[in-house]
């Protein structure tokens, strides 16, 4: 269904239909509103008045405008008023000052007539409502004509502003004119003026939602939340993390791998490229130096090097887990193993100069450093031990 759809079904207003569905901002509070089927008198003012509030608890009703009149006439404050009716201060001041008007023409003594005031806002909020551009033909022709010099709608809009500085009539945002172009129904401008636009779109391109993510790889991805629990808590090994490292430009790049019981290294050298298919195959290669009970899994990041990933699992039987999207902690292990090769591979340079030989150099001196994670043990001594009692 769609979200108008939905809220419908449920009985929520569409708006906090969306703030279900997507979340709502950090920092924003919304106040409590009475039901819009609320029945019965509530009590608003010190004195003893009281309102029955009608009809949708969005908009303002008669009896309460009717009660802003009267406090207003008290000389009662914005917050004094706002407060009795259960109203947002910025509802009763924009009430005030949108449906108000000035007395006997000074706009120094403002007037609030709540009966003119609920007309008013009743027509005012009528749909659907003509719109600018259609009601106001020198502003249509003014489009139109930049539009035909293949202006951008923001750059009408802004023009306008500038041509135009004194009249609200001719002032639009560019959303109204994409709006006149795209949305079916409304005419205001001629369907074929679409082919000026930069785009040459003839309808609105929609933009994904935040949870949309649209598929990276064409087989489906195992993610990191679908891993046996024995991986986190590194009491079985077998379990790799992986990544590249990049060098200058992006020219080059070096695949390294940790395991993330023993943290032990293997680095991957690739010649040139790195590519889906040059990591597939130094992975294969890799991986195939290692026994067969040491490689249960494969946890990698999102990256377009391994797009064939379902490859590399038929042919090694090693499952491959993915991390979520922007999210180096869950490849701990690894993200700090690249940390540490960056001594021997800085940032900028070019990683291509690098022979298999010095590869496995730097592989070796890094399993033979102690670690304090591993008791002052290192990775050699602690996958050799894994070796023998395997043995």
């Amino acid at each position: 269904m769609s979200n108008r759809q939905a809220c419908a079904l449920v009985g929520v207003n569409e708006r906090t239909g969306r703030e279900w569905r997507h979340g709502r901002p950090d920092g924003r509070k919304k106040r409590p509103r009475v039901p819009a089927d609320a029945a019965g008198p509530v009590a608003l003012s010190r004195s003893g008045r009281s309102i029955e509030v009608r009809g949708s608890s969005r908009y303002l009703g008669e009896d309460e405008r009717v009660h802003i009149a009267d406090r207003w006439r008290e000389r009662a404050s914005i917050r004094t008023i706002a407060q009795e009716l259960g109203r947002a201060p910025s509802t009763v001041s924009r009430e005030i000052r949108r449906n108000g008007m000035p007395l006997r023409g000074d706009a120094r003594r403002w007037s609030y007539r709540p009966h003119s005031a609920h007309r008013r806002a009743k027509t005012r909020r009528k749909r659907p409502k003509p719109r600018k551009i259609h009601t106001t033909p020198q502003l249509r022709a003014v489009i139109q004509d930049g539009l035909n010099r293949k202006w951008s709608p923001e750059q009408i809009a802004t023009m306008l502003r500038q041509d135009y500085p004194y009249d609200q009539e001719m002032h639009v945002v560019h959303e109204t004119i994409y709006q006149a172009l795209y949305v079916q129904g409304r005419g205001e401008l001629r369907r074929e003026l679409a082919k000026a636009l930069r785009t040459g779109r003839a309808i609105r391109k929609p933009h994904r939602k935040p949870d949309q993510r649209l598929p990276r790889f064409t087989h489906p991805m195992l993610m990191i939340s679908q891993r046996p629990a024995e991986v986190a808590d590194r009491a079985v090994p077998g379990h790799w993390e992986g990544d590249l490292i990049i060098g200058r430009d992006s020219g080059s790049a070096i695949g390294t791998l940790v395991e993330r019981s023993t943290r032990y290294v293997m680095l991957m050298h690739l010649s040139g490229s790195r590519d889906a298919v040059a990591v597939r195959d130094a992975l294969i290669r890799t991986m195939r130096r290692v026994p067969e009970h040491l490689t249960r899994s494969l946890t990698w990041d999102q990256g377009v090097e391994m797009g064939l990933h379902r490859e590399f699992s038929l042919a090694t039987g090693i499952p491959v887990y993915f991390c979520d999207p922007h999210s180096p902690w869950q490849r701990g292990s690894n993200e700090n193993t690249n940390g540490l090769l960056r001594q021997y591979f800085p940032k900028g340079t070019d990683l291509s100069i690098h022979s298999r030989e010095h590869l496995d150099a730097v592989a070796a001196e890094l399993n033979g450093r102690p670690r304090k994670t591993l008791g002052w043990k290192t990775p050699a001594e602690r996958l050799a031990t894994l070796l023998t009692n395997t043995n």
